[in-house]
């Protein structure tokens, strides 16, 4: 317990008199403990007198330690008598010395009265509402228990059932007498597996070879052969990178470039393309680096734990550092385990069962971890096989020693020729060099003399021994690194130490307050097994330990967690809307039977994402047609029974890359570093440094690549992904957001790449078919929306490119075929802004 503040006491029994008067000129009312006092004792006390910690001996999260009271021996909660409980004489600021809580502001008015209307009612207790115990329900919360192996379930409509996910889906429509909504068209069909799969719409031929014979065998063909193509890797790397913040620079005022960030991004998509088992790829990205057969891969992949923003210079670089392990937790424990467990910081869970102790026990598993950086700027590491890279280190090693011996000996010089008395330098220069331990004025002037002494040293005489072993010194270094392997350079954490620091459960978060020591461990809640890393030669064995019980079959929620986000990338929306929140105040599963079939299926067929994708889109459920029916609508608007497909709009990048891929620009080049689009100069001057903040690509055919390999700088997002909803790269997003601003309609009509899109769409509708206005409206719909225009359609564009012709002959005075070019080129713009042309179908 800490002295008060005697300003803050005040404050308190000011409040506090000000309810007593109140209070007095009527009955007060029943407290009720689990929904009134219980809330204040989880915010405000249990961090420092709860399971983990106990300060002063006392304890608040259960009913008999907390009326006994702590190491005074004094009664902290008496029963009926509220002005002789040590709890209300703290918390009141009637005590001199001790105010609680220490930390923070001090309880409101209400919070106090609250607590001694409780005590004096008799401070009722419910044995079962011990905040000892998880909170009321939540060690029985559905995600938390293990995966159970549902069968399936019988239905009347069973030639609806495809495979068993129509099954389930299918139960829960005919229990309410509905029908699913039918299937949707084949041309449907066909864009949205395309743009659902690899983010771009079928081309001319892959149109025509699918709707001729839209049958079962060549809607199956064209789903493996959607995976197999590289477009598939980038597609849905681009969903994992926003769950695990993905940027390439770190953001806050210097927002410095990330070195070869890139190369993580590239491991994604190649990983993705490979259809790597999601257990390995978990497990990649946690311990690449502990792994028996870790490699340049698995080393590139463990850059995930450096993809956040990172202050270079903060004003607290104990609390930066604990800031940057709470990203790590925090994104790892909603990636992985779709839990908040960074909600327990700085005290228990106040909804789940996890405690401080789980958190600062996760944290305990990454704090071996360091960034490589030399002050301000980071650095990058070399990458390859464990072998390459101890012969690597041997090698700098012996270079580093050499180095070392020849600077003392350079120093040595130095000092013996200042101290002779040769040097033309000032006399203070002299002096401020030769100081062992120099002032912040002899800091300035040895930088200001630096090159002068260095001149006069380098023209002095130095004895023949001194001088042959400098110059041997330097032929030995050149040879060295002549001879040290040549390896690759990457972006990520290392541990450096089989030994990590001690870690502590900081008192309310605070880095300056530890409390106990913690070990690693598993969250409690989720499992009983002893954490036993096996540490190797470099590293502590603990993040391996980690990844290999998130993978393993038994943990409840891995496999459920990734098979929902992919079913939320195919419907819109997951089995649990909140996908990366199974906890208590997350949403219950829709379909929890279904839930549980497909993880556990997926784990039987070796975590494999693309035999899931095959088994949802082979689904009649996935086909079905996204028609309304206000009947089912009105009683279930949120489709929460998946009476139809929901409509969702498409993502920034798939809309983008769907423009260059109708023009016939679309660059599909791979990989490497990343490219930066035209931003127009008045975005720029929002910007501190807009003259050198962004440099675009110099050839346009590197501006046109997919728009994954766009550089993502966190204070300079280009402007057109930030306002169609490019995600938050600052913290892990389970979902885009989809908005409807006027600056997306701005961006999309107005906006110099899509303007740039429709002029190449017009030359190439022109170079297709020709000057025919009938054929080349046809021929823009095909490309563009994977089917033909309506008669309407064609006969209201007819009239646009006539009436626009007209207009800029008129205001323009340019000749007939340069307005027909115009006006095409404005019919592709509208096109290319069409409502349909954003979203699958």
């Amino acid at each position: 317990m800490i002295t008060g503040n005697l300003a803050r006491a005040a404050l308190a029994l000011a409040a506090i008199a000000g309810l007593l008067a109140v209070a007095g000129k009527a009955a007060d009312p029943a407290v009720d403990f689990a929904r009134e006092i219980q809330p204040i004792f989880q915010e405000r006390c249990l961090a420092c007198h709860g399971s983990q910690t106990q300060m002063h001996g006392f304890r608040l999260d259960r009913r008999s330690d907390a009326f006994r009271g702590g190491d005074s021996g004094v009664p902290a909660i008496v029963p009926g008598n509220s002005s002789g409980s040590l709890l209300l004489r703290y918390v009141s600021g009637r005590d001199p010395e001790v105010f609680m809580p220490p930390e923070g502001p001090p309880l409101t008015g209400e919070q106090v009265e609250l607590l001694r209307r409780w005590i004096d009612q008799g401070a009722a207790w419910p044995q079962e509402e011990d905040s000892s115990q998880s909170p009321t329900g939540a060690s029985d919360h559905w995600a938390f228990q293990p995966v159970s192996s549902p069968e399936l379930p019988a239905v009347r409509a069973k030639d609806w059932v495809r495979n068993p996910i129509d099954a389930f889906v299918l139960e829960k429509l005919e229990a309410k007498g509905w029908k699913p909504s039918p299937e949707a068209e084949p041309h449907q069909l066909l864009r949205r597996l395309y743009l659902n799969l690899i983010g771009l719409p079928p081309n001319l031929a892959e149109q025509e070879a699918f709707l001729k014979n839209p049958s079962e065998a060549a809607y199956k063909a064209t789903i493996d052969d959607l995976l197999a193509r590289p477009a598939y890797g980038e597609r849905w790397a681009r969903h994992w990178l926003d769950l695990v913040r993905y940027a390439e620079s770190n953001g806050y005022e210097r927002d410095g470039a990330k070195p070869h960030v890139w190369k993580y991004r590239d491991y994604v998509i190649r990983s993705f393309n490979r259809d790597k088992p999601f257990d390995r790829f978990v497990v990649e990205q946690l311990a690449g680096d502990e792994l028996p057969d870790a490699s340049a891969e698995t080393l590139i992949a463990t850059g995930y734990f450096r993809l956040g923003p990172w202050d270079d210079e903060p004003a607290d670089p104990e609390t930066d550092r604990f800031d940057q392990l709470d990203d790590i937790v925090s994104t790892t424990s909603q990636v992985f385990l779709g839990l908040t467990l960074g909600c327990a910081r700085c005290h228990n869970h106040k909804f789940d069962p996890l405690t401080a102790r789980d958190y600062y026990s996760m944290v305990a598993v990454f704090n071996g971890l360091q960034r490589p950086r030399d002050y301000r700027t980071e650095l990058d590491l070399p990458i390859g096989t464990p072998r390459q890279l101890e012969q690597y280190r041997a090698t700098s090693r012996r270079i580093e020693r050499l180095q070392e011996e020849l600077d003392r000996l350079r120093a040595l010089l130095r000092r013996n020729f200042l101290e002779s008395g040769r040097s033309n330098l000032p006399a203070l220069a002299v002096q401020a060099f030769l100081a062992p331990d120099p002032s912040r004025k002899q800091k300035g002037l040895r930088k200001v003399f630096e090159k002068q002494l260095a001149e006069e040293v380098g023209n002095a005489s130095v004895p023949d021994t001194v001088r042959e072993r400098l110059e041997a010194g330097e032929r030995e270094i050149r040879a060295l690194e002549a001879t040290r392997i040549d390896l690759p350079r990457g972006y990520f954490m290392h541990e450096p130490d089989p030994s990590p620091p001690a870690t502590h459960l900081l008192i309310r978060g605070s880095a300056a307050n530890p409390g106990p020591e913690v070990a690693p461990a598993f969250p409690a809640i989720l499992s009983e097994t002893v954490f036993r890393p096996e540490p190797r030669n470099r590293s502590s064995g603990r993040r391996l330990a980690l990844a290999r019980w998130l993978v393993d079959s038994q943990n409840p929620l891995t496999a459920r967690v990734i098979v929902n986000r992919i079913w939320q990338k195919h419907f819109g929306f997951g089995l649990v809307r909140s996908a990366s929140d199974f906890g208590t105040r997350g949403e219950k599963p829709t379909h929890p039977e279904l839930l549980d079939w497909l993880a556990r299926w997926f784990v039987r067929e070796g975590w494999s994402v693309k035999e899931l994708h095959r088994l949802i889109l082979s689904s009649n459920s996935y086909r079905m047609s996204r028609k309304w029916d206000s009947h089912y609508g009105e009683e279930d608007p949120e489709n929460r029974l998946l009476w139809r497909l929901p409509r969702i709009r498409l993502e920034v990048e798939a809309i983008r890359d769907s423009m260059l891929a109708v023009s016939g620009r679309l660059n599909r080049r791979m990989f490497g570093p990343s490219m930066f689009p035209r931003i127009s100069r008045a975005a720029l001057e929002g910007h501190s440094d807009p003259d050198t903040v962004w440099k675009p690509s110099a050839e346009e055919e590197d501006r046109s690549r997919r728009t994954i390999y766009v550089f993502l700088k966190r204070s300079l997002v280009v402007p057109m992904l930030e306002v169609l909803d490019l995600c938050d790269t600052t913290k892990t997003a389970s979902r885009r957001m989809t908005t409807s601003v006027a600056p997306q309609a701005l961006a999309l009509f107005n906006g110099e790449f899509v303007n740039r899109q429709a002029r190449y769409l017009a030359a190439r509708l022109e170079n297709e078919v020709g000057p025919d206005p009938a054929k080349q409206i046809e021929r823009a719909y095909t490309l563009a929306l994977a089917r033909p225009p309506s008669q309407a359609e064609k006969g209201s564009l007819l009239a646009f490119l006539r009436r626009e012709t007209d207009d800029q002959i008129r205001q323009q005075d340019i000749l007939p075929a340069n307005a027909r070019r115009g006006a095409l080129r404005e019919m592709c713009r509208v096109i290319l802004n069409l409502n349909e042309f954003v979203y699958p179908d």
